[in-house]
């Protein structure tokens, strides 16, 4: 099965969510939900949300025509799960270990108001993969918007957990050159395309021209897309987050990646939420940590 774009044309009745089990992509499980507001799609392999996409709008997530939907590769688009280490760890996977393994489906659980949430748990990872041991669980709520929820615990009897946390949320825009990122004004950013050199953001609204891959630290800021072409803006809200991680990759990284459209940075924005580089966490043993984002979209005015 090809993962899709659902057509939300037609009106229904309320109708209490629904989950369907299906075999996705390379016969991946996936879990498809369908509530009267939205519909999702969500892969066990990485927990990855490929899709969500609200009635009456453009779908939320940018899919890449190119993503491998491979046991062992991280797919390409919707939100990856980033732990426990954000960027390259020399001698590891990129982005940490959890966006390449599957995950186990603990709960399903529809409200009376229509929502679904999904809870899904990371299985206990190697010696290799963490010193110390962690539990790691992410709650998918969805209705009229998304809220997820990652929650790590460090079950170490005696170490720390040092770690970084990010929901890498790829979202689909009509064209690169008629968005507007705003909330960030004021905050500090490492620029990744001038060797982590730290600048301070001045704009009311950046606007990206060129290749941007820019960590803000210590912000929690909510952060609005504002998307001229598709009449819509996309507001990020979040908490236990004060990293917001900006990127496209523009022409030349595009051509680069094998897993990636050579033209489709034109209709895709990363915004990440989370806690990564200076903003990285540290529990003690038993301790917890919850990373929350809640993704809500509208019609611009």
């Amino acid at each position: 099965m090809t993962p899709h774009s659902p057509n939300f044309s037609g009106q229904s009745a309320h109708n209490p969510g629904r989950v369907f089990f299906l075999d996705g992509q390379n016969d991946l499980p996936m879990l498809e939900i369908s509530t009267d507001w939205s519909r999702a799609e969500i892969y066990l392999h990485g927990a990855h949300l490929t899709g969500f996409q609200k009635k009456g709008q453009a779908p939320l997530l940018f899919m890449s025509q190119c993503s491998r939907f491979a046991p062992d590769q991280p797919i390409r688009g919707g939100i990856p799960v980033i732990f426990p280490w954000f960027g390259a760890r020399e001698g590891l996977g990129m982005h940490g270990a959890v966006r390449t393994r599957a995950w186990e489906l603990r709960e399903i659980a529809p409200a009376t108001d229509g929502s679904v949430t999904v809870r899904l748990r990371f299985p206990h990872p190697t010696e290799s993969e963490t010193n110390p041991p962690f539990n790691l669980e992410y709650v998918i709520t969805v209705n009229q918007s998304l809220t997820l929820e990652l929650i790590a615990t460090n079950e170490s009897a005696a170490e720390p957990l040092i770690f970084e946390n990010c929901l890498h949320t790829y979202f689909s825009v009509g064209d690169i050159s008629s968005v507007e990122v705003r909330g960030l004004k004021g905050a500090d950013y490492l620029d990744n395309t001038e060797k982590l050199l730290r600048k301070s953001e001045t704009a009311d609204a950046l606007r990206i021209h060129s290749e941007v891959d820019r960590v803000y630290l210590d912000t929690a800021a909510p952060v609005e897309i504002h998307d001229s072409q598709l009449n819509r803006v996309i507001l990020i809200e979040k908490e236990n987050s004060v990293s917001t991680v900006v990127w496209n990759p523009w022409v030349a990284k595009a051509q680069q990646m094998p897993d990636f459209g050579d033209e489709e940075y034109r209709q895709m924005l990363c915004v990440e939420s989370g806690n990564v580089k200076s903003n990285r966490l540290t529990l003690a043993p038993g301790q917890s940590a919850s990373l929350k984002v809640r993704y809500s979209s509208e019609t611009l005015a």
